[in-house]
């Protein structure tokens, strides 16, 4: 192929360090073109998941993440993944076909106002339609996914521009494919300033978002952890940024801090903090229990690269800047103060958590251990948190699968991966973002856990992992009701709509047709070998495992429900 449009696409996008990109046929010219760049083509079955594909793997790999789709109803299914990148800070990129310039604005097939459709779920959008300006479009848009907060932009491409020729040769050798793309750091005094706070704080509370995992800021933030003897806990998307097991790490809080929550006895060193750092986290609904977690006594500072995010639900002293640098200046900084205070109170820090730990594992342990057909879903969580190294990657769906894997499964290590949609939770995006990050890092095992309901949303994907040899194991709930709105109706009207019944589907059969390891699980006592073998198949494997139905999370608010209590009582331990 000569050097055309689809091919400079191509070798620009190639030389910004993309090498998959997520698509069916169309752009057809462009992907006939990719190999020539080395660029594998990664299909999907659904725009929708290969837009989830994408993002997940852009989390795991650091690296801009590329979805291609047609015009008109495909372009509409990329809508949903692209405003959970958007809300969620992942770059990726959407390359869209549109019809030929000459059809432009005379209703041809398909045709569809692109720039409206996406200008609620991007940072921008741009059409190629001079073929000597593909590497002007092509930068511009990598440099504004990947520069200051990361997010989604739209490549439009008409179809017939792809077919002409380049009339310039590209002599650019720059790439800008990874992010965060430039790093920058507050003032001096700023960072002096919280360093004092830090030191002379009696009882001070880090909490850690996403944009730690963002910036890649793991190293710095258990350095800062260890320094300064301070609890770390993190947002359900800032999970995994410290060591779970480390004796100064709080664990997930937010709204899902009830009675058998991992971190419910913890809850006193939250609302008790006198000082509060908040790294790389929107200070969202559900990372501040609808914003009523936190002290309104408490001093805060608020570090994240987004200056409107900064001080956007608490007012806190700005520190608008890279997390990573940030923290890297706080520490040096802290390495010339007195650390008298935190020093004398780190037994203390470790005691109160310690103790948190133990008081959940008491409470939890009669779920943890439940036999007998329904299976819990704390005694899956149980037998899959012994089976992850500090290696596995976890991916989670949306809705209740998203707080069994927040609450119950510990990371190993600092910077292990615990994804899930946290942007707009959209539910059935579990398995896509697995297959993405397995895309992304293939000699990592990643494991799938999501709903029965969620799994609805995209069977056809297994076929995609199949035939892509991308080997997750994937882990159905199947409980046959959509849990998260049956429970919620009955909590906030005392009974609930008819929708919230489905069927109890052979998941195991599905895998089976296409092509993949199906292993059904009815007793808690098949669970653990089931689990195990899933885990270390070298095919994609769904464990479908039948699911006690009126099991739910500890939602706070659910904590005291009467009507909840009431239903759960045959099942409750």
């Amino acid at each position: 192929m000569g050097s055309t449009v689809a091919r400079g696409l191509a070798a620009a996008l190639r030389r910004h360090g993309v090498s998959d990109v997520f698509g069916q046929s169309l752009p057809s010219l462009f992907f006939l073109a990719a190999p020539e760049e080395s660029i594998r083509q990664i299909v999907y079955r659904t725009e929708n998941a290969g837009g989830a594909m994408a993002d997940g793997y852009a989390r795991v790999s650091g690296r801009v993440g590329v979805v291609a789709a047609q015009n008109g109803p495909a372009a509409t299914l990329l809508v949903p993944p692209l405003a959970e990148a958007l809300k969620a800070s992942v770059p990726v990129i959407a390359i869209v076909q549109e019809v030929p310039q000459a059809a432009r604005n005379r209703n041809a097939f398909q045709e569809l106002d692109h720039e409206k459709l996406f200008d609620a779920c991007t940072k921008a959008i741009h059409r190629i339609d001079d073929p000597a300006r593909v590497d002007d479009y092509v930068d511009a848009a990598v440099t504004e996914a990947t520069s200051g907060r990361p997010g989604p932009v739209v490549l439009l491409v008409p179809k017939d521009v792809l077919a002409e020729p380049v009339p310039v040769a590209s002599s650019r050798r720059a790439g800008y494919g990874h992010f965060p793309l430039d790093r920058y750091l507050p003032g001096p005094e700023q960072i002096k300033h919280v360093a004092e706070l830090l030191a002379t704080a009696e009882r001070p509370l880090v909490v850690a978002g996403g944009g730690v995992h963002v910036s890649g800021a793991v190293p710095e933030l258990a350095e800062l952890q260890r320094l300064g003897a301070l609890p770390v806990a993190t947002t359900p998307m800032g999970k995994g940024s410290v060591d779970e097991t480390d004796p100064l790490s709080v664990g997930v809080i937010g709204y899902a801090m009830g009675s058998y929550s991992a971190t419910h006895d913890a809850r006193p060193l939250v609302e008790d903090a006198d000082l509060i750092v908040f790294v790389g986290t929107r200070t969202n609904e559900n990372a501040t229990d609808a914003w009523r977690l936190f002290p309104p006594t408490a001093t805060y500072v608020h570090i994240d690269m987004d200056p409107v995010e900064v001080g956007r639900n608490y007012e806190a002293l700005r520190l608008v800047g890279d997390a990573k640098l940030t923290l890297r200046a706080i520490v040096d900084e802290l390495k010339s103060t007195p650390l008298d205070t935190r020093a004398a109170a780190r037994d203390q820090v470790i005691g109160r958590i310690a103790r948190a730990r133990a008081g959940h594992e008491e409470r939890i342990e009669p779920r943890a251990t439940a036999g007998g057909s329904p299976i819990r879903p704390e005694r899956i969580m149980r037998e899959l948190d012994a089976l992850l190294t500090p290696d596995t990657i976890v991916v989670a769906d949306a809705s209740y699968s998203s707080i069994w894997m927040s609450n119950y499964l510990r990371a190993r290590r600092g910077g292990q991966r615990f994804l899930s949609p946290r942007g707009l939770a959209g539910l059935g995006w579990g398995v896509p973002m697995a297959i993405g990050a397995k895309a992304a890092s293939p000699d990592s095992p990643v494991v799938a856990v999501v709903g029965d309901g969620g799994f609805a949303h995209c069977w056809s994907e297994l076929e995609t992992a199949v035939r892509m040899d991308l080997p997750i194991a994937v882990i159905v709930l199947n409980n046959a009701i959509l849990g998260y709105q049956k429970h919620s109706e009955l909590h906030q009207f005392a009974e609930h709509t008819s929708a919230i019944d489905i069927t109890r589907i052979d998941h195991a059969a599905i895998a089976t047709a296409c092509g993949a390891r199906g292993v059904r699980v009815d007793s808690a006592d098949d669970l653990a070998g089931a689990l195990h073998d899933g885990l270390r198949s070298p095919a994609v494997t769904v464990i479908d495992v039948m699911t006690a139905a009126d099991a739910f999370p500890p939602i706070s608010a659910w904590d005291d429900d009467v009507t909840l209590r009431g239903v759960t009582a045959g099942a409750a331990l």
